[in-house]
């Protein structure tokens, strides 16, 4: 099993002077989960190299278990600190593809052509792709075969309105993810505010929030496993 992760390049915070980035839990969660999976994992990014870190990411109250264990991590660390480039990788090489949010995706991956080949070849090829929180705005430009946006008529979730609003960025953003996907005609769905929510609609997994990034990754592993059980495409 061989997972690429793809993380954000973009480290400012639209005009606001602040910093921003990949949201840690989202990132350090699921490696974990694949990790325990038997996974092997390639992290990449636009520009390759170290990625921006959402600093409030790493603060006390955002931190877990898991988040503290990537910190104490030379692999992980090493790995983060060397991102491969995005163009640079192939679909075809993985099983699976996994975008962790944070608010930077909005603006570099969201516009990425790259990304966006990247999601709809490795889904037509019949491999899972999963988005969390702010990630699932990177489908903004991503297309079905027909030219159709990608999402449309199909179940997702991502950072929800209200969400946002709690953490006074909504006209901060280029965009607001609920808004997006529901403008692309997605059947959006989301549960309260920070607790868990994954929707999964084929071969798309979509999680609502950090807090949803584990048992995002845990669908993508149970599509990867069973198709190497069959020994099929999904």
């Amino acid at each position: 099993m061989k997972i690429l992760i793809v993380l954000t390049s973009r480290d400012k915070l639209g005009e606001t002077g602040y910093k921003t980035g990949f949201w840690l839990e989202e990132l350090a969660a699921p490696y974990y989960r694949f990790k325990e999976a038997g996974a092997q994992i390639v992290l990449a990014s636009p520009k390759g190299g170290k990625p921006p870190m959402d600093p409030k990411s790493n603060e006390p109250e955002f931190q877990t278990k898991q988040t503290r264990r990537f910190e104490a991590d030379p692999e992980a660390t090493g790995a983060l600190a060397n991102t491969v480039r995005l163009d640079s990788v192939s679909a075809g090489e993985f099983d699976a593809v996994f975008y962790p949010g944070g608010h930077g995706p909005l603006w570099d991956l969201a516009e990425d052509t790259v990304s966006a080949r990247l999601i709809e070849t490795t889904l037509r090829s019949g491999k899972p792709v999963g988005l969390v929180c702010h990630a699932p705005g990177v489908l903004r430009h991503t297309v079905d075969e027909d030219g159709a946006p990608l999402v449309a008529g199909r179940e997702v979730t991502g950072f929800a309105n209200s969400e946002e609003e709690a953490v006074l960025l909504t006209d901060v953003v280029p965009f607001l993810v609920e808004d997006e996907l529901t403008k692309l005609r997605g059947v959006y769905s989301k549960a309260g505010d920070w607790q868990p929510y994954v929707v999964r609609d084929g071969l798309l997994i979509t999680g609502q929030n950090p807090a949803s990034s584990a048992p995002a990754a845990d669908a993508v592993i149970d599509l990867v496993s069973k198709a190497m059980v069959s020994g099929h495409s999904i």
